[in-house]
């Protein structure tokens, strides 16, 4: 039994579209009282030894974390790897394939957005970047937002970003029971993150729920920055369902942006298996 009751194991950083360093997050998360934390960047795991040497000097308890981007039912899913070997071959070839195709989306959601009359999106996106190779919608939605296109990062979305507007271009991700096989492979645990966010049916979602475990899928996000209250009740219902341990995490990115901060989530709902409770021997 690992005692632990704030933990926030999902956000990001500058390694990929998050506005902080490693060690900024770190430090913000150790002062609002997190006790384990992860840095999940998107399909890139560069930053993770600054953030386990930044939370050691804190005296805050770290999990190696990744958010892989899969492609399921023709939409795009999230899942979280966590406590995983960083040196594993096999994950980080994983990754480094995942990561390939952004460059080319992000020139094809340039011109996208030239046809309507914004022009050097592109370049200006790349300003955003920290890391090119991981070239995001949330960079670009920072460069409009700064143009004054919109006047926030949710307005670019809804306007210009989502499906069937002028800078969306699907991508195709990793296979789901690839991305699972990576991080258990690496002796990490795999979790669905924020599940309420995909607008699956519930046929969908069940499907999901069904694949992610018969893959060796082993946890899922209750409390998420996004999730309503009543959600991580539905969420809590289905991991006991599907015999799923429950992860909590803000999917924190930028002081600006992000309406959940680091360590401020509710607790988890009673009679669920935390997923630091499977990782206790992985925690630094």
């Amino acid at each position: 039994m690992v005692n632990i009751l704030n933990a926030d194991l999902h956000c990001h950083s500058v390694i990929s579209d998050g506005t902080l360093t490693p060690e900024a997050l770190a430090a913000r998360a150790h002062a609002n009282g997190v006790e384990l934390w992860a840095l999940t960047d998107h399909d890139e795991i560069g930053g993770q030894t600054r953030a386990a040497t930044a939370a050691k000097a804190l005296g805050m308890g770290y999990l190696s974390g990744t958010e892989i981007s899969v492609s399921f039912a023709g939409r795009t899913v999230h899942i979280v790897g966590l406590g995983f070997d960083i040196h594993s071959p096999d994950l980080q070839n994983g990754l480094q394939s995942t990561r390939g195709g952004r460059h080319e989306r992000a020139k094809d959601m340039a011109a996208g957005l030239a046809k309507v009359g914004i022009h050097g999106s592109f370049e200006g996106a790349l300003t955003y970047a920290g890391n090119p190779d991981l070239i995001s919608r949330t960079h670009f939605a920072r460069f409009l937002v700064e143009t004054g296109v919109c006047k926030d990062t949710h307005e670019v979305f809804r306007r210009f970003l989502t499906e069937g507007k002028p800078g969306f271009v699907p991508h195709r991700w990793a296979a789901l029971g690839d991305a699972i096989r990576w991080i258990r492979d690496s002796q990490g645990v795999a979790v669905i993150a924020h599940p309420a966010r995909y607008g699956f049916s519930p046929t969908e979602e069940y499907a999901l729920f069904t694949e992610f475990k018969n893959h060796g899928g082993q946890a899922v996000e209750v409390v998420t920055g996004s999730h309503s209250a009543q959600e991580a009740i539905v969420y809590a219902d289905m991991a006991r369902e599907f015999d799923l341990a429950a992860s909590r995490g803000s999917d924190f990115h930028s002081p600006d942006e992000s309406h959940t901060d680091l360590g401020s989530l509710p607790w988890l709902p009673g009679n669920l298996t935390p997923v630091w409770e499977l990782l206790a021997d992985r925690i630094q």
